[in-house]
C-alpha cells in the first residue's frame, strides 16, 4: 500500500486510521464487491423462478458456491476484475466476464452463463451496488457514531443542567441560561435530524436500458417483470423505484446527503460555540503530557479538536452538497457525469466521520471553569433589567422598559446595590419587590435546568 506520507488525500494519509471503518464500504474494492453481490443474487433470483425454464433451479451445492463467491469476495478477486477491466475498459462488463470465467467448470452455471447479467444495463448493477454501500455506510457506521454523539450531548446536558451561565446574544451579556441547557439545545436538534435520517428510503431499480423492461419483455413477454424486479429489490432490503430512465435518478441520495449536511452544519455551530466558550474561559481543556500548543508560545492549549472538526465538516459539506445538487440531473435518459461523481460518496462520509470523532474527542477533554462562570455572572447585574421591567409592566407602571434602558444601557458600572436601590423605590407589592431584591444573575435562569434534565 502507498505510504501515508505520499497520499494525495488526507483520508488515506493523515486521517487514514480514523477512516478505516469506511474503507471496506466506499473503496473501489467495496464497490466491486457489491457489484459481484448483485450479479450473483440476480442470477440466483432468476434461477428460482419456475417460469424461466431456460435457467432451471440450481443444486444446493451450486447455490452455496455462488453465495460463497459473493460473501467471501477478496481483495485478490477485485484485482482480477480490475485486470479484465484494463482490456474491456468497462468496469461492470469486467465483473460479468470474471464470473463466467470463475464458474466455467461448474456445469450448471456454465450452461446458464448467459443469464449472468441477463437483460441488465450496467446501471442496473451499479445503482443497486451504490444503494447497498450507502445503506451500509449510513446504518452501520455513520448513524451509530452520531447516536454516540447524541448520547454524549445528553449526558453533558444532564451533568451540567444546573450550572448557571451568562448567555451572550449578539456576543453581548444576556439573560442567563445553564451550561446543560446549551448542550440540550444541540442534543435536541441532532436527535430530530437523526430520526429523519434513519427514515430516509434507499431506492433501487432493475428495469433495463431505459427503464421499460424492453429486453426482458422481448425475451419473456408473458412474465410480469415489474413485480419480479420489485420483489428482487425488496429482497435486498431496498425500496423499488418503478419510474426511471437508464439510471435510478438519485433523488434519494440527494435527500440523504442534504440531511447529513444539515447535521454537519448543526455540529459546526456547536464547534464554534465551544471554541468561543473556551476563549471566554468557561471551559478548560485537559492537558496531555508532552503535547505542544504552539511552536513559540509554551503556554497555549488550543481548541484544536473543535477546529479540526469544523474544518473537516466544511469539506464534507462541500462534497455532499455538490453530490446532492449534481446527482439528480442527467441529460435525456442518461449521461455519464454521475459516474465519476458517485465515486466520491466515501469522501463526504469520510470527512464527516473524522469530524464527529474530533468533536467527541474535544468534548471529552472539557473541564468546566465554574469560577469564571460565577465571576461573569456576578459582573453582569445589568441582565436583571429584563425581569425588573417585566414585573413593572405586570403592575401597570408606565414606561418600565424606557426607565430600565436609561439606567442600564451601555452602563458597565451597574451593581447589585444600584439595582436594589432602584427596586426599593418601585411602587409594587412587597412580595414581588422582595422577589426582585433577592434575585441575582445566577438565579435568573428560568426553567433551563429542568429542560436540560428532561432531554
Amino acid at each position: 500500500m502507498t505510504d501515508a506520507l505520499n497520499a494525495l488525500s488526507p483520508l488515506d494519509g493523515r486521517y487514514a486510521k480514523q477512516a478505516d471503518n469506511l474503507r471496506p464500504i466506499f473503496s473501489e474494492y467495496g464497490l466491486i464487491k457489491r457489484r459481484v453481490f448483485i450479479e450473483v443474487n440476480w442470477l440466483l433470483y432468476l434461477s428460482n423462478d419456475s417460469q424461466l425454464v431456460e435457467i432451471s433451479g440450481f443444486s444446493k451445492q451450486t447455490i452455496a458456491e455462488l453465495k460463497k463467491c459473493a460473501e467471501e469476495f477478496s481483495f485478490k478477486d477485485a484485482k482480477s476484475i480490475k485486470a479484465i477491466e484494463k482490456i474491456t475498459n468497462h468496469d461492470v462488463k469486467a465483473v460479468e466476464y470474471w464470473l463466467k470465467k470463475k464458474f466455467k467448470n461448474n456445469q450448471e452455471i456454465s450452461k446458464a452463463s448467459e443469464f449472468i447479467h441477463f437483460a441488465c444495463t450496467s446501471e442496473d448493477i451499479n445503482n443497486l451496488s451504490y444503494a447497498l454501500l450507502i445503506k451500509d455506510g449510513l446504518h452501520n457506521e455513520l448513524i451509530p457514531l452520531l447516536q454516540t454523539f447524541h448520547e454524549t450531548l445528553r449526558t453533558l446536558a444532564k451533568k451540567y443542567s444546573s450550572i448557571p451561565m451568562l448567555a451572550r446574544t449578539h456576543g453581548q451579556t444576556a439573560s442567563p441560561t445553564t451550561l446543560g441547557k446549551e448542550f440540550a439545545n444541540v442534543a435536541y436538534r441532532l436527535k430530530r435530524q437523526l430520526d429523519q435520517l434513519r427514515k430516509k428510503p434507499i431506492l433501487g431499480k432493475m428495469n433495463g436500458a431505459v427503464g421499460n423492461f424492453n429486453a426482458h419483455m422481448v425475451s419473456f413477454p408473458k412474465k410480469n417483470w415489474n413485480t419480479f424486479s420489485k420483489n428482487f429489490i425488496q429482497s435486498l432490503e431496498l425500496q423499488f423505484n418503478p419510474y426511471t430512465t437508464q439510471i435510478e435518478p438519485h433523488d434519494f441520495m440527494a435527500e440523504i446527503f442534504n440531511s447529513i449536511s444539515l447535521i454537519n452544519t448543526i455540529i459546526i455551530d456547536l464547534n464554534r460555540d465551544l471554541w468561543g466558550y473556551i476563549s471566554l474561559g468557561y471551559f478548560n481543556q485537559k492537558l496531555k503530557k508532552n503535547e505542544v500548543g504552539s511552536s513559540t508560545m509554551p503556554h497555549k492549549v488550543n481548541p484544536i479538536d473543535f477546529e479540526n472538526s469544523e474544518g473537516n465538516l466544511g469539506l464534507a459539506n462541500a462534497i455532499l452538497r455538490h453530490l446532492a445538487d449534481k446527482l439528480p440531473i442527467s441529460r435525456f435518459q442518461r449521461d455519464l457525469t454521475d459516474s465519476t461523481v458517485l465515486r466520491n460518496i466515501g469522501i463526504g462520509f469520510g470527512y464527516s466521520f473524522i469530524a464527529y470523532q474530533a468533536c467527541l474527542k474535544g468534548l471529552s477533554k472539557l473541564e468546566v471553569n465554574t469560577k469564571k462562570l460565577e465571576d461573569d455572572l456576578n459582573a453582569a447585574w445589568e441582565v436583571l433589567a429584563e425581569p425588573i421591567q417585566t414585573v413593572m409592566r405586570k403592575h401597570g407602571i408606565k414606561n418600565p422598559y424606557e426607565k430600565l434602558k436609561a439606567l442600564t444601557r451601555g452602563n458597565k458600572n451597574i451593581s447589585k446595590a444600584s439595582l436594589q436601590s432602584f427596586i426599593s423605590k418601585l411602587d409594587i407589592p412587597d412580595e414581588d419587590k422582595s422577589m426582585l431584591l433577592n434575585l441575582s444573575p445566577s438565579l435568573y435562569i428560568g426553567n433551563a435546568a429542568q429542560l436540560a434534565k428532561k432531554i
